[in-house]
Formats: C-alpha cells, structure tokens, sequence
C-alpha cells in the first residue's frame, strides 16, 4: 500500500526536524477504501503545540491552540481562495503510538500512517481487515464505558460504512446507553448532527429506537412509537417519521447539483425531477447555508423532518365516527423543537428556522388541497410568515406527502401537489421581489409628512396593505402607491 499525501512532504520541508508524526484515524480509513482524505488528525510523539506552530509559520497558516492541557492545535492553511485545509494535532495518548491506537473507538479508526514511510500502514488492530470485512470492532472492552458519547458513534459509522457491529462490540454498546444521559448535550448534538448530514439518517434513528438510545437523546420522538392514525395516514407516527425522513434523503439525491438519474427511477422521484429539478441549483446552495462553522442547513432540515409531528401526541383526539385528529399539533410541535433547540444549545438562527419549519409545514398541503392553485396574495402572506424557512417548508412537504399515501399515492395529486411546490419556488427564486418581497415604495416618515399620521401601528399596517397590494400587482410605482393610500386615510 502507497498512501503519500502532497501535504506530508511539505510538512517535512517546512519542519525537518519534527519529532514523529502520524496521520491518525477517519483519513487514513478513508485512504484504504480509495475515498479522498478529509479531517487530517496527526498524532505528534512530542509536543504537539510547538509542533503546530512551527509549520504554520513555516507555510503560512493560521494556528489556533484548541486544548493547551491536552496539546492539542489547528493548523488552518489557504490553498486557494476559499479553499482551506484543516490539520489537527494532538500529542499521542499513552507512551507510544500503539498505547494511543489502543485507547481509540473501533479497529478501523485505529490504523496509521507515519508522515516519512507512508507505504506502511501501521495497524495493530486489524482494522483494515475489519473495514474490508465491513466488521465494527470496539479497541478494548472499555470502549463505549471511556466514552459512552461512542454509543452514537457506532450507530452512525456502522450505516455509513455499511459495516455490521461485532456480536462482543454489540453486547458493549447495549450496555453502555444508559451512561449516554452523563454526555454533555453539546457533544450529543454534534454526533447527531453527524448522523443527520451523514447517510441513511432514518436507519440510524431506527436502530437508536430499538436500543434504547431514542428514549434519552429525544425522549419526545421516543413517544411516537406506537401513535396510532387513520387514513390518509398508512403508519402510525413514529414509522411515519422515519419514513418522511427517507423520503426526504432520496428527495435531496435527485434534486442534487449532481444529478445521477438512476436515483428518479421510480415515478413519483421522475416527477419532482421534471417539475422542480430547474432548480437544483439553488436547493443545492441553500442546503449548504452554515449556522456555525460546523452545522449546516441540510441537517437541520432532517431535524425538522424528525420533529414535524412530535405535536401529534399532545392534541390527539378521536371524534364520533372514529377517525383520530391532531389539531393544533403543528403549533405544538413547533414550541416542542425549540424547546429542543435550546436544549441542544443550538444558536438563535437554527432554533427559530426549525420552529418556523415544523409550525407551517402543512401549509403547502392547504394549498393542494384547495380548489385552485396559490394565488400571488397567496404565496406573499405564505413567504411573510416563513421567511427563509419557506424552501425548507416546500422541501419537507413534498417527502410529508409521499410518506402519508406511500404505496396508495395518487399520480396525479402528487403532479398538483409539486404544481403548488414549483409556484412557491418560483416565487422565491424567479420573481422575489415582484411577488415575496416587493421593494418599499413608501416609509412610514412618507405617511407621516404627506398625510399627517402619527407615528403608530396604524402606519405599519397600511404599509403592509401596501406591500400586499405590490405582490399581487395592483400598484408598481410611487404614484400609485400614494393614490391607494390616500383612498385608505380618506385625505
């Protein structure tokens, strides 16, 4: 095996005198299955801070001490504009470099490779054979006990990597999830952020359910299980969930910049291609939009989708003739994800845009299933109260409708159904500041001196009526704009 990366030999010319350094982990196992190498985590047999700060000032880069009682360090260095490459360092744990391979999650992670003799592969633990076996192995049987936050871990790796976890491995992880509730929310937040932009998120959620992990980390999903609904609704709330999640990911694939068509080959994937793939691009750039410099949008949608119905619980009702109700579960539900935002310390921004998703993403199905499509008044008011979280809505919604009729999905109000998504996406991105967001003709200090209105909510509500009439096309100049509300203040 021939592993080199051009970044070892300019970190050799830029400090030859360095003490032993490794490349650890997660880059050295995406090597070996021929995936390009990303998070490059190097273990230094020396001190790793000095290390670190001598090859940034020899490249160029950016240092940044992340754990000085632990020496640990970023080394941040700009390849091109906007094209950045992350080192972490971190000095070995234990006396030698097979001490500090021995203490980490499972065999595959355990592999290295020195920067000077890259064709070795430094594997004492048989974690090549146990990735070419698709086999999750624990390093030692106090794996998940050192760190029970590996419970989630595993659970994530072994779907990505398709991997199957070791019998031994399995009967450890089963007995550490009830340690998981002494993990600090921020570092279950950032393994379940993992999951949530990583592959096949649903079955993640799933094997969490059946081991116990769902009941601690999202006790108020852990509640679904079991909730009974009647038609259209062909699962119960949890399954439904997960099915909305999977519908979800298969959505994201065929909408992708990088459309790979064998993805659509079913009919109803075929028709969102044909009536909203013309904007792939932009679904591709906003799922990209980042929070903090490690959260993007993507996960958060799958965190809406997760919680959407967790409302449904607290406003079942089954009237006389039997059929189950949720109202107001929407509402609900979208008080109990910001709740769990701020339990997840999620900023401000992601707990309000998970909120506004979860409250309105019936909304489009209230335009489906009216007698005509959304009018231009319509889809304003819509946008008004969403905001940015309007697209998500729409994306949410589509994988909602598959996963409530499933097998017994009607053709063609599925086709109206991406009529009223493709009219609300056009809005936003073909005609926003005609119909979602009309440039201001009028200021409330233009009411005050032409009219001679107080300052008050009487100006911002007739600025609204105003803006209202702008998006359905009724006024498109100044002069209009002061005709129609001079008829309104009776001037």
């Amino acid at each position: 095996m021939f592993f080199d990366l051009p970044i070892f030999a300019r970190m050799l010319k830029a400090v030859p005198d360095a003490p032993p350094v490794y490349l650890i982990g997660g880059a050295v196992r995406d090597l070996i299955l021929g995936k390009p190498a990303h998070d490059l985590d190097f273990g230094v047999d020396g001190n790793a801070l000095a290390y670190a700060r001598k090859l940034a000032n020899a490249l160029g880069g950016a240092y940044y001490p992340l754990d000085v009682e632990h020496e640990t360090a970023r080394v941040i260095l700009e390849e091109t504009p906007g094209d950045r490459l992350v080192l972490d360092f971190a000095r070995l744990r234990g006396q030698t470099l097979e001490e500090d391979l021995r203490l980490r999650d499972f065999t595959f992670n355990a592999v290295a490779l020195d920067i000077r003799s890259p064709d070795l592969l430094i594997d004492p633990l048989k974690g090549a054979l146990d990735l070419r076996a698709k086999r999750l192995r624990a390093c030692s049987g106090l794996t998940f006990q050192n760190d029970p936050n590996r419970v989630l871990r595993a659970l994530r790796q072994a779907v990505s990597l398709g991997a199957k976890i070791e019998p031994e491995t399995l009967a450890q992880l089963k007995a550490a999830v009830g340690l998981l509730a002494a993990v600090s929310v921020e570092r279950q937040r950032d393994e379940v952020f993992r999951i949530l932009a990583g592959r096949q998120p649903a079955s993640v959620f799933r094997t969490m359910e059946m081991l116990g992990v769902l009941e601690i980390v999202f006790p108020e999903l852990y509640a679904l299980k079991g909730l009974a609904q009647t038609r259209p609704h062909t699962q119960d709330v949890w399954n439904h969930t997960l099915d909305v999640v999977s519908r979800l990911e298969l959505l994201l694939e065929v909408l992708n910049p990088s459309y790979n068509p064998d993805k659509a080959a079913n009919l109803p994937l075929g028709l969102a291609v044909v009536r909203i793939g013309r904007y792939r691009e932009q679904v591709g750039e906003l799922l990209e939009t980042a929070f903090t410099p490690d959260r993007k949008l993507r996960p958060l949608l799958f965190l809406s989708a997760l919680f959407h119905d967790a409302g449904k619980l607290a406003t079942r009702s089954v009237d006389g003739d039997g059929k189950i109700r949720f109202f107001g579960h929407d509402e609900t539900g979208a008080e109990l994800a910001f709740a769990r935002a701020g339990k997840l310390r999620l900023s401000n921004q992601e707990a309000d845009r998970l909120r506004a998703v979860v409250r309105y993403h019936m909304r489009p199905l209230l335009f489906t299933n009216a007698s005509e499509e959304p009018s231009r008044k319509a889809i304003y008011r819509f946008f008004r109260q969403t905001g940015e979280a309007g697209v998500d809505i729409c994306l949410l919604s589509m994988a909602d409708y598959l996963g409530t009729y499933g097998a017994e999905l009607d053709q063609k109000d599925w086709r109206k159904h991406l009529d009223v998504i493709r009219s609300l996406l056009s809005a936003w991105w073909d005609s926003p500041h005609e119909v979602v967001s009309p440039p201001a003709l009028l200021t409330g200090h233009d009411l005050i001196s032409q009219f001679g209105l107080k300052p008050g909510p009487v100006i911002g509500g007739l600025l609204e009526e105003l803006r209202e009439a702008q998006a359905v096309g009724e006024i498109q100049s100044r002069e209009a704009a002061l005709v129609f509300i001079k008829e309104r203040v009776g001037v």
